[in-house]
């Protein structure tokens, strides 16, 4: 279960969580398909082996309860260092637990009564985001897609964003809302279009993650949602990127 040496062509998963059972269960699930897994128990291992110099890491599962450290704390501590994709995992699928992990940096959330192979299309589904955010290969003739909004610089090609002259510092997902609102520049996006083209997920009517996606971009932006220099809230319509005067 625990692969220290990349194998060429696999999944590198770091699984964060003491429930030891349920770890052998996902890697004997798993690593006939592609992945390597590898399990640490305590929320202290989880941050070690997660932001450890020439540890690579394709994703990372990572549960809310843990010993040492809860997982929001080694959420956070991650982020400090590190854009890896973060599945989490919440006690019975808690709105509280999910809104707070999606808020410090989560990717995606499962309830801990989740099915493998629903834990294996959540695992593609953040891993196909993590792709497509590498950057243009040096040398490469093509002029990057970039979009511009007032200080607001998106290079779609890097996946990569500026304020300013500040590089933002965004999860894949966050880089996937924020590109989707400003192509839409001017017009409304709904929520449920934005999880369509940036959660590849199924989601209920009453999902929030959007919302707090928004919250976090805001933050991350300098925005006040009272008075928007960039992302409007039009009420019960959805979203709208501010075109600058």
């Amino acid at each position: 279960m625990n692969a220290d040496a990349p194998a060429p062509g696999r999944t590198r998963l770091l699984m964060i969580d003491d429930d030891r059972k349920l770890c052998r269960l996902v890697a004997t699930y798993l690593e006939p398909l592609g992945f390597d897994v590898t399990a640490v128990h305590t929320g202290p291992e989880g941050v070690e082996r997660a932001t450890t110099a020439g540890e690579t890491w394709h994703a990372i599962v990572l549960d809310v309860m843990l010993p040492g450290l809860d997982g929001f704390e080694v959420l956070k501590r991650i982020r400090a260092r590190s854009t890896v994709p973060v599945l989490m995992l919440t006690a019975r699928g808690d709105e509280t637990d999910r809104i707070v992990g999606l808020e410090v940096g989560a990717d995606d959330y499962l309830p801990k009564t989740f099915s493998t192979r629903e834990l294996l299309a959540r695992l593609r589904a953040v891993l196909r985001r993590s792709v497509l955010s590498a950057a243009t290969k040096p040398g490469s003739a093509a002029p990057p897609a970039e979009i511009v909004v007032g200080p607001l610089r998106l290079n779609l090609d890097a996946r990569s964003a500026v304020l300013d002259t500040t590089p933002l510092v965004l999860t894949p997902v966050e880089f996937d809302l924020l590109a989707s609102l400003a192509k839409a520049r001017g017009r409304i996006k709904s929520r449920e279009a934005l999880l369509d083209e940036c959660r590849d997920r199924n989601y209920d009517v009453f999902d929030r993650s959007i919302d707090v996606h928004v919250s976090s971009l805001r933050k991350k932006l300098g925005d006040d949602a009272k008075e928007p220099r960039f992302i409007r809230t039009v009420r019960s319509a959805g979203y709208m990127m501010v075109v600058p005067e």
